[in-house]
């Protein structure tokens, strides 16, 4: 008897309140594998740091000396004009075909399910090619009506220039990205909140604009992030047309001075600061959107 009422009480003490448990923390275990992978890794980004610094080839003094070129940042310029001009284009473009898509009217659908197969399907450095020499098949763009006579012409290679030609490849092989984009964020809201906003008497367009876009921002905005990060890097393609973006800028130099792997680590290096850039406002933007499902 008495040792079953110790060992009773014994198991009452280390029984623990509602209170207790509620403010208990889970701690998680430390594996001692972790610690050893993490001082391996360690010990490689050090040496990796070290070879870098160390390695005369890299040419750090040119590096230095050409970063803030005129003519690198003239490039730079160029790319973050292609980058922006071409996102902007293509998410006008993505928001037309995504409503088309959902659209009750086949023929819309047809035509923007045609756009985003094909826009998709071929690659970006021959859709840049194609309209570079779009001279070969229109040497000459008219506005004119229908089997009709025309109104205004102009010889296609004053409009459809080096720059004229990028935008054009990088807005249409993009807007078919953000197509679908934005129609999985339109998607994503419940179908629920459309018939509720009808039957308060909204209006189709206040009803997108205020209820079903504003909810879709939080599925949208990620991708739509890394495209114009991957924007910024595919207009590196530009320099097969021989536009003076960030790369083709740099290789110009490095044709004169012969360094080559320095000059390519100058545009490395601004790759690398503008992409920090754009990533840490695509944050900022998520976090905005995600105020009303992230708890703090």
């Amino acid at each position: 008897m008495i040792r079953a009422s110790s060992a009773t009480s014994q198991h009452f003490d280390a029984e623990l309140t509602d209170e207790q448990l509620a403010s208990a923390e889970l701690r998680s275990r430390r594996e001692p594998w972790t610690v050893v992978a993490a001082v391996v890794v360690l010990i490689l980004a050090l040496q990796i740091s070290w070879s870098l610094i160390n390695n005369p080839r890299f040419g750090w003094r040119v590096i230095a000396a050409y970063l803030f070129a005129p003519q690198v940042l003239g490039g730079l310029l160029t790319t973050i004009l292609l980058t922006v001009c071409a996102m902007a284009v293509a998410t006008l473009f993505g928001v037309i075909l995504a409503l088309s898509l959902r659209s009750r009217n086949p023929v819309l659908v047809v035509l923007a399910k045609f756009f985003v197969w094909f826009f998709r399907a071929i690659p970006l450095l021959v859709q840049l090619i194609f309209w570079y020499n779009l001279a070969a098949l229109y040497p000459r763009l008219a506005l004119a009506l229908p089997f009709g006579p025309s109104f205004f012409e102009v010889d296609t290679n004053k409009v459809i220039t080096s720059l004229g030609a990028a935008l054009i490849a990088l807005s249409l092989n993009e807007g078919a990205y953000m197509a679908e984009i934005v129609r999985s964020g339109l998607s994503s809201v419940d179908h629920g909140q459309h018939e509720a906003a009808r039957a308060l008497g909204m209006s189709s367009w206040h009803t997108f604009s205020r209820i079903t876009l504003p909810q879709a921002m939080r599925v949208i905005i990620p991708p739509t992030g890394n495209e114009a990060i991957s924007m910024l890097k595919y207009s590196s393609v530009v320099s097969v047309i021989a536009l003076p973006e960030l790369l083709y800028s740099t290789q110009l130099i490095s044709s004169q001075n012969f360094e080559v792997i320095p000059m390519l680590m100058v545009a490395s290096v601004w790759y690398l600061v503008v992409t920090t850039l754009l990533m840490a406002v695509q944050s900022r933007i998520e976090r905005r959107f995600s105020r009303s499902v992230v708890r703090k």
